[in-house]
């Protein structure tokens, strides 16, 4: 059952929700387009993301991925082994603990998330008025 607010909530309320998650959905459109270009699928440009943001300690493993993805853990596996076939990631034995092993980027991987993460940043700094004012209106 939805909790009920003591507050009422006005139109304005309403109308920055909607713009809200309208500026959402137009940057994850523009997300997936840019993956797209660079030949990548959408969560695979999450997982180089994911890999070269972690903030460690050290490189991160399949289970940091899931989490950090919101995956299963062999939903995640099946995404890093995909990644590695195409050349983007690769396994590195975790050198305290043989079992374990920790994904780095490789070169194609740095080259591909380097130029998806400028034009997201560009695409950011585009939206980031709107986002402010957005932000400002909800205070």
């Amino acid at each position: 059952m939805p909790r009920r607010d003591r507050t009422a909530l006005s139109d304005a309320d309403y109308a920055n929700l909607a713009r809200f998650r309208h500026l959402l959905h137009g940057f994850f459109e523009f997300s997936e387009s840019a993956a797209r270009r660079e030949g990548l699928t959408p969560a695979q440009h999450q997982l180089l993301l994911a890999v070269r943001g972690h903030p460690g300690p050290g490189a991160p493993n399949v289970s940091d991925i899931a989490a950090a993805l919101f995956l299963k853990h062999h939903s995640a596996g099946e995404l890093v082994a995909r990644t590695e076939a195409a050349g983007l990631v690769h396994r590195v034995a975790d050198p305290s603990d043989a079992r374990q092993h920790r994904l780095a980027l490789t070169d194609a991987g740095e080259a591909v998330l380097g130029a998806l993460t400028s034009a997201h940043r560009d695409e950011l700094t585009r939206l980031r008025t709107d986002l402010i004012g957005l932000l400002a209106d909800l205070g």
